[in-house]
């Protein structure tokens, strides 16, 4: 299996950095927290300029009809530059939960505006027993949440709290239904698991940007007449999480190839454990190279440090996705010792 990206793909991502990097990215993180979505749709239409929102939406739906592997490339630029809005949902796990359908008309629907920039989507995911909650609910233009064998359209009642403040959850009700069956089941699964390999992309971007503010800061901040990137303890910090990023990419990349076979969700479920630590440690240790200003809501890092921290569950617990690679193993297992014939 081959992990390497092609010039194409590096150009992609090459092209993104460089777009997001001249937006004016913090400025529009806070807008989009205090309610201002504005500068932060402007940034997504940049986006969609340039085919990022319509990558798994089909050519017929306006789309690129592009590959899993691509999506993780943007998602990388876009965690990287820590950009708001219910990105994920619109441009993931939406296209793919109505694109698994029968049913072609509700694709046909909603996804040519969401490559278009002209809409977003926000989905709400509502396990037996538990209440839904959508990312900006208030914000996008289409609110779905799924539910057992139903897929509604919905509105929502309230809003939950996050860590995150530019990361608006609202409690999602159910309006009108608009598929049923057991078909929305393996829909619902299927658009649950290509937005957890997104957000999974997502953490892995925030996660180097938070190395790289790391170890900038490390070269310019100065203790004992010397930067304190020169002492071997921070030096060796900074390397540890280098180390933990570089391991976390290549589990990425197979749950991006290995998106339409068997192992999806147990592959999915190993990347964003693995690229949510990565991105964590970084996390942890940006505000120990940093200091006291570290946790100043004024200064940039903590607008990447509050994303890690509510990124990290936002698609499933770590309990949850740890479940789910062990029931896979099991099941992996079982199937093994039948097929050799061990009772």
């Amino acid at each position: 299996m081959r992990f390497a990206l092609s010039s194409e793909q590096l150009d992609f991502a090459a092209s993104l950095r460089k777009l997001l990097e001249a937006g004016r990215t913090p400025a529009a993180v806070r807008a989009w927290a205090s309610g201002d979505p504005t500068p932060g749709r402007a940034l997504i239409r940049q986006l969609a300029d340039v085919g990022a929102l319509g990558l798994l939406v089909a050519q017929r739906h306006g789309g690129l009809g592009a590959e899993p592997i691509d999506l993780v490339v943007a998602f990388q630029e876009i965690g990287r530059a820590a950009v708001p809005g219910p990105l994920v949902e619109t441009v993931a796990a939406i296209p793919i939960l109505l694109q698994t359908l029968p049913d072609p008309g509700l694709a046909a629907r909603w996804l040519p505006g969401f490559a278009a920039g002209k809409a977003l989507g926000t989905v709400a995911f509502q396990p037996p027993g538990h209440s839904g909650t959508a990312l900006d609910a208030d914000t996008a233009e289409v609110v779905l949440l799924a539910h057992r064998t139903q897929l509604c359209t919905g509105h929502r009642t309230g809003l939950v709290r996050s860590i995150d403040p530019a990361r608006r959850l609202f409690a999602v009700a159910a309006d009108d239904i608009i598929a049923e069956g057991e078909t929305i089941r393996a829909a619902a699964a299927a658009g649950f698991d290509a937005g957890t390999l997104a957000c999974a992309a997502q953490l892995l971007g925030a996660g180097r940007a938070l190395l790289r503010a790391s170890t900038e800061y490390a070269r310019q901040r100065r203790q004992f007449g010397k930067p304190i990137g020169e002492f071997q303890a921070v030096q060796q910090k900074l390397a540890d999480v280098l180390i933990a990023l570089d391991l976390a990419e290549p589990l990425l990349y197979r749950a991006a190839l290995t998106m339409t076979g068997p192992t999806r969700s147990r592959d999915v479920s190993a990347a964003v454990i693995a690229c949510g630590d990565a991105a964590y440690r970084a996390a942890r240790a940006a505000l120990q190279v940093h200091g006291a200003i570290g946790y100043t809501a004024e200064y940039d890092l903590s607008l990447w440090l509050t994303k890690v921290t509510a990124l990290r569950s936002a698609w499933g617990t770590t309990d949850l996705h740890r479940s789910r690679i062990a029931r896979a193993l099991r099941d992996e297992t079982e199937q093994d010792r039948t097929a050799q014939g061990i009772a």
